[in-house]
């Protein structure tokens, strides 16, 4: 089996969420997120974008439904044995199987949680979901289980956070000397991806962010590649990734002579940045990181140009995101606990003078403080 933690690994996993679902009073549970399968399983596909879902007992019982393309990859990249497959057809009707199934586990009548909040349920299937389950089980919307468990790592993982920040480090470089007057973005991309994938990297939940001119003030990938002018701005998020686990980076390039307002936004970043670092601790909450963010942009007289969010939990993570919870925005009462792997992001967007100035880095929150883990120079990097 191709497995990247070891069978305690996965055994102790598997008992911190059967806690967790004794301390719901629920009887058992349906995921759907894939993230939850793989932390739970090792089970790793992209093939959550069709019907499939993991049935968990109160009594430690699993058992994969899903379709017989992913059979083979259930066999070779999990621990799970039980593995049952629902038939494409057109008369096909996945939630029925998945009746029978819990039926078969002895899940009929019971408690049962179920992550609606999920890319892997759509609201059709979820419909479909509820209306066959009518009588059978009490399904209770346990979406925030699976996440609050795996915002806080384990050694094991924490062991592949830091080579996927080793990653982002070396594409961080190979962007940097790819940056310059005439370079193309897609020879900037083409230079990030090779050093993850040539370093044992994995392919990202997102697609890395770029762009370059007016749109360095963009926060998402979009189609099309333009060439860099002498005098020109580009903005790059992205992250290594190493066994699907994230550590991302953000900053802002100059190429050419800066503005006085990047080295002006760059200096608030930079301070708004060290004021998060120092936000980031155990005992804090999410809206505390936020507000030191917001607190320090405010005071530069940027609060016009800011975002609503300066970033978020990083983990194991499918498509389409690799955002995860808990994120830093205003009032978010979700307390930061060690073994945390927070990504804070500084973003400065002016729309009336087109200038843009980001830049985000990794941390791991330890037992006092919060260790940068990619990114160690803050310096404004100038092409």
């Amino acid at each position: 089996m191709a497995l990247h933690f070891t069978s305690d690994e996965f055994d102790a996993r598997r008992r911190r969420f059967l806690a967790a679902l004794a301390e719901r009073r629920l009887d058992g549970a349906l995921l759907f997120a894939q993230e939850s399968m793989y932390w739970l399983t090792g089970y790793d596909t992209f093939g959550f974008c069709f019907f499939q879902c993991l049935y968990v007992g109160a009594d430690g019982r699993m058992a994969l439904l899903t379709r017989s393309a992913d059979l083979r990859q259930a066999q070779h990249t999990s621990t799970l044995r039980d593995i049952r497959i629902w038939r494409d057809g057109r008369d096909a009707d996945p939630a029925a199987d998945a009746v029978a199934m819990l039926r078969d586990l002895g899940g009929a009548g019971k408690r049962i949680g179920v992550e609606f909040d999920s890319y892997g349920l759509t609201h059709a299937n979820g419909r479909r979901l509820e209306a066959a389950f009518a009588g059978v089980a009490e399904l209770v919307d346990a979406s925030d289980v699976m996440p609050r468990l795996r915002a806080v790592k384990s050694p094991a993982e924490i062991a592949h956070v830091r080579q996927a920040a080793a990653l982002s480090d070396v594409a961080d470089r190979a962007a940097l000397a790819a940056i310059r007057a005439g370079a193309d973005e897609g020879h900037v991309l083409a230079a990030q991806h090779a050093a993850v994938f040539e370093g044992g990297g994995d392919y990202p939940g997102n697609e890395f962010i770029i762009g370059s001119g007016r749109d360095a003030l963009l926060c998402r990938y979009k189609a099309g590649r333009r060439t860099l002018d002498p005098q020109d701005q580009i903005t790059l998020e992205f992250a290594g990734v190493y066994r699907h686990y994230h550590a991302a980076v953000m900053r802002t390039v100059v190429v050419g002579e800066p503005r006085p307002l990047h080295l002006a936004y760059h200096a608030a970043a930079r301070d708004a940045l060290l004021a998060c670092e120092a936000a980031l601790k155990p005992g804090a909450t999410a809206g505390e990181v936020f507000a030191a963010h917001a607190r320090v942009f405010d005071e530069h007289g940027l609060s016009s140009h800011r975002l609503n969010a300066c970033g978020y939990s990083l983990g194991a993570k499918f498509t389409p995101s690799w955002m995860d919870w808990p994120m830093f925005y205003a009032g978010n009462d979700w307390v930061i606990e060690p073994g945390m792997v927070m990504f804070a992001h500084m973003i400065l967007m002016d729309s009336d003078t087109e200038t843009a100035m980001c830049l985000g880095r990794t941390y791991l929150v330890g037992d006092n403080r919060a260790e940068a883990l990619n990114c160690s120079d803050l310096d404004l990097q100038l092409r």
